[in-house]
């Protein structure tokens, strides 16, 4: 009989950082861009923004990002959120994000 996959909060973050804003050359996780992160069993939901909130790439990422986690086999439902409050700031950027962005 096989194991049940157990996933973790990590798996899903390290999916996350194959989706990217297709006008910012850095994943979604290191721009900041994921505010909230839940996974219970096989369930994630996630909270995330937009680098402005009248970004029109916003349907795009959202999508982006609910595909790959959907990729994960233990996944069994994806919900994406965009939340914009409180607003991105390049703050957020992580500092790998800083370096690819040429920040650091």
């Amino acid at each position: 009989m096989a194991e049940t996959a157990t996933l973790t909060r990590e798996e899903v973050l390290e999916a996350l950082k194959d989706v990217f804003d297709p006008e910012i050359p850095v994943n979604v996780v290191d721009l900041g861009l994921v505010y909230d992160l839940q996974v219970d069993g096989g369930d994630v939901d996630i909270k995330m923004t937009l680098t402005f909130a009248g970004c029109g790439m916003g349907p795009y990422i959202a999508q982006q990002a609910e595909w790959r986690v959907a990729e994960i086999e233990a996944v069994d439902n994806v919900t994406v959120e965009m939340v914009y409050d409180p607003p991105w700031t390049p703050d957020l950027i992580s500092e790998d994000g800083k370096k690819q962005l040429g920040l650091d």
